[in-house]
């Protein structure tokens, strides 16, 4: 009676961690980002975001599920990729509409002397038909987001809908779509490089970024996801190791004198 017991406890025990893990691995992605919107939209400011970040978890997820049509895997990942595609539009949204605003501001001082009404201020537009790769992510409207996002996304559909047969494309698109992402660690890494100093970047944000690689890349081993998937995670790994070991290297053997003043540095995987 008693073993039977045990085992039910060992055994709800297991579907709760089974659930926990499942829920970090779709939600946990996103996380980072509620503060970051909760502090664009109180302060009506979104310099500190770049919405390049956007762009790089947008393609990666977008070529992450397509993948999927080739080759499966897990149903908790395409979730995570989902979810993580939403994410980044509601981010998107907002930082334009905060950016439109900010300018608009910035219009209405410059005429502040002036007798011009807020009628006839006008804010040149930058639109996604307009093709020009000088204003490229840059754009004043959502809507020209979501038609630069359509647009990839019906082109690399119709491309892997065409090489589907191909082992080496769709192996290929699974490693583009981690490898994108893997990638987000290296700004920090580079900028750390360039400044000969990890001043004004958080020790504590480091550590949650190598402890939650560290889980994603066990739990793609742990369920046995496609090689892509944990061959990337351990890159991930490998990056923010790199970057921790900056901390020490730069703290230990300084390469030019601290300023307090040196501004703050944020990655794009910070954000």
């Amino acid at each position: 009676m008693e073993e039977e017991v045990f085992e039910q406890v060992v055994s709800v025990f297991g579907t709760l961690v089974s659930w926990v893990a499942a829920g970090a691995m779709v939600f946990g992605g996103v996380v980072p980002y509620i503060p970051q919107y909760r502090d664009i939209r109180r302060t009506q400011n979104a310099e500190g975001f770049s919405t390049y970040v956007c762009l790089v978890l947008l393609v990666a997820n977008i070529l992450r599920i397509l993948f999927r049509f080739g080759h499966y895997f897990e149903t908790l990942l395409l979730w995570q990729s989902i979810i993580m595609i939403g994410t980044m539009l509601v981010m998107l949204n907002l930082c334009t509409n905060v950016r439109m605003a900010a300018e608009l501001n910035t219009k209405r001082r410059s005429f502040l002397a002036t007798d011009i009404k807020d009628e006839d201020i006008r804010i040149p537009k930058r639109f996604f038909l307009d093709f020009d790769w000088n204003y490229f992510w840059s754009w004043s409207r959502f809507m020209d987001y979501l038609q630069c996002v359509l647009a990839f996304t019906l082109v690399a559909a119709y491309i892997t809908y065409l090489l589907l047969d191909s082992a080496l494309f769709v192996e290929t698109l699974g490693f583009l779509a981690v490898f994108t992402e893997a990638m987000l660690g290296t700004p920090q890494l580079y900028c750390n490089y360039q400044n000969k100093s990890t001043e004004g970047m958080s020790i504590k944000m480091v550590l949650m970024w190598t402890s939650g690689d560290t889980f994603k890349t066990g739990y793609f081993l742990l369920t046995q996801a496609p090689v892509q998937f944990w061959t990337c995670g351990l890159l991930q790994v490998f990056v923010d190791l790199a970057i921790l070991f900056q901390v020490y290297y730069y703290s230990r053997y300084p390469q030019k004198p601290v300023s307090h003043n040196t501004s703050h540095t944020t990655s794009a995987k910070a954000l």
